[in-house]
């Protein structure tokens, strides 16, 4: 089978085609030319909407690629001061023309026609809403915000163990606390936690100041804390905060009990007197550690044969990647923490970026961020930028759901049936432990944000409360309080991007439900799952949810059907 061409950039119809982005004056022409431009009819203001969109493209991409290598090479002092250099120079300055030219929109007699067409109600909604939340002041805050909070990154790509005469990333560390000799495991263990907890006071008081300046942002804005301003400014249109709340309540009742059962059944498999935090990734049964791969273009292939296994245009996104240089997998020491798929808006392929060892969790890694790759690939011919950004609700709906929908052809990593069985059953148990985590890092940022002035050391105590809430009882942790107490420091999400998390708990209960109807029919679930992703931004939350055919739901009812439906499926 041949390869898929490698799409070209669509030609520019409003930049020149070989314009880069270098400074804030040689980008302000073009601003000046939408601002000045008059809109005379409906199709007028469509073209200047096309050309905005053109252009805030360019830009988007040209951040994308900064971005990408900062984080590819956190040591190279270059590529963070390029990045730094947009964040400085050019972003600021195009924060007040962006929300001149939302209000020339808003303003014009020509829009109401418009939001008849499909997308742009959704659109206006949500230029509407920037308007509203929009103010200069907070400008240089932003600046500061985006500059602190990529010291979380420099510290973490920085964080490494010596462990055998090799120096580890934590993350290649952490592939051993899979070994079955237990001394191996705790010796590891202990090694990462002193080497995270040596940098706690710093992420400590980075995370305070953080906190404060996002404080500030809110009530400039006119919000008494920063969680509804986000709320506002992510447009969770859809739901409230009361809601969240429901949905921890749900999971505390609904799915901290599978959790406890887990716990007990690992304690009982494994024959232990105490289950310490370094006996949770192992094998109960004593098995070695599944491997599913050795290196970053064996993981590639067997990642591409899954995707055209599933549906051939599948295969073809992550071939399409590839080809383009799209894929940087492989953890090693500079680079940092995590995973993502950035959408690059020009050229439409985005990027993929990983820390892969050789274990299981780097395989759904890449089925996760496949399926966003996928979303991107099927969004990338709409119109306009703003149709192709879909809410984050429905962004991690494509990634969790394509980590079950895959499951099927999981047989292309683990050729041993009895390999491929345990597999799985570590992704359905992971479902466990990963929705009751989403709700205590949730649940953590709402206390965080409607208490601005707390100390340190009551964010400590509220995260013991809230993490207690939601952890098992039978886990020990005598001895290790302070790495259970700064655990929350691990999750980069409450540095960069905060409140981007309740997300993934409703896209995986969204994901259960698509998988569900994939088990009855695979043709249908998967015409449903592109169905979905294939309109974008262009409907609200519950209407995308409704074209995949399931429910935009979490309430503890549902949560519980949902449930019953993976304990079913572990049964088998």
């Amino acid at each position: 089978m041949s390869a898929p061409s490698v799409p070209q950039r669509p030609p520019r119809q409003f930049i020149p085609e070989p314009f880069t982005v270098t400074t804030w004056e040689a980008l302000k022409p073009w601003f000046d030319n939408l601002a000045d431009r008059p809109i005379l009819s409906a199709d007028d203001l469509r073209k200047w909407l096309r050309d905005r969109s053109e252009l805030e493209s360019a830009i988007s991409e040209d951040l994308g690629w900064r971005y990408i290598k900062m984080t590819c090479y956190t040591d190279d002092k270059a590529l963070l001061e390029r990045y730094q250099d947009f964040v400085e120079n050019i972003q600021p300055k195009i924060a007040p023309v962006s929300d001149q030219l939302n209000r020339k929109v808003a303003d014009s007699p020509f829009l109401n026609q418009l939001s008849k067409e499909e997308g742009y109600a959704i659109l206006i909604r949500n230029l509407k809403k920037d308007i509203e939340i929009f103010r200069e002041e907070n400008v240089p805050l932003f600046t500061e915000i985006n500059l602190e909070s990529q010291k979380y990154a420099q510290l973490n790509g920085a964080m490494t163990i010596a462990w055998k005469g090799q120096e580890l990333t934590l993350q290649q560390a952490s592939v051993l606390l899979q070994e079955t000799d237990r001394q191996v495991r705790e010796d590891v263990y202990r090694l990462i936690t002193e080497r995270r907890l040596k940098d706690k006071e710093t992420l400590d008081g980075l995370f305070s100041k953080l906190v404060d300046l996002r404080h500030r942002v809110a009530v400039n804005a006119g919000f008494s804390n920063f969680r509804d301003y986000m709320f506002k400014s992510y447009g969770r249109f859809d739901y409230t905060p009361q809601d969240c709340f429901n949905f921890h309540d749900a999971i505390s009742s609904e799915v901290v009990p599978l959790l406890e059962e887990l716990a007990e059944m690992r304690k009982e498999q494994m024959k232990l007197d105490s289950l310490r935090p370094w006996d949770k990734a192992v094998d109960p049964q004593g098995r070695a550690p599944l491997r599913a791969f050795s290196g970053g273009k064996d993981l590639t292939a067997k990642g591409v044969e899954v995707f055209r296994r599933l549906d051939p245009f599948l295969g073809d996104c992550l071939t399409t990647m590839e080809t383009m240089g799209h894929l940087d997998l492989e953890s090693r020491k500079g680079k940092a923490p995590g995973g993502y798929n950035y959408p690059l808006a020009e050229i439409g392929i985005p990027f993929i970026f990983m820390n892969a060892t050789s274990t299981m969790r780097d395989m759904t890694t890449l089925m996760h961020e496949g399926g966003h790759a996928v979303h991107n690939f099927l969004t990338k011919d709409l119109a306009l930028s703003d149709f192709k950004n879909p809410p984050m609700e429905v962004a991690e709906l494509a990634s969790m759901a394509m980590e079950l929908l895959s499951m099927d052809h999981w047989d292309v990593f683990f050729t041993n049936p009895q390999d491929l069985a345990r597999a799985r059953q570590e992704q359905l148990e992971d479902i466990i432990e990963t929705l009751p985590w989403v709700a205590t890092i949730d649940k953590f940022q709402h206390w965080i944000y409607e208490n601005p002035g707390h100390t340190p050391e009551q964010r400590l105590r509220r995260w013991n409360i809230t993490y207690q809430e939601f952890a098992d009882t039978v886990t020990d942790w005598s001895g290790l309080e302070d790495a259970r107490s700064f655990m929350w420091q691990k999750q980069l999400h409450l540095y960069e991007v905060p409140f981007y998390y309740i997300e993934y708990g409703m896209a995986q209960l969204g994901a259960i439900a698509l998988w569900r109807n994939f088990r009855r029919n695979k043709s249908e679930g998967l015409a449903g799952y592109q169905r979905a992703l294939k309109l974008g931004n262009l409907r609200t939350i519950p209407e995308i949810y409704q074209a995949a055919g399931i429910k935009f739901d979490f309430s503890k009812s549902y949560i519980r059907e949902l449930m019953n439906f993976v304990r079913g499926e572990m049964n088998n």
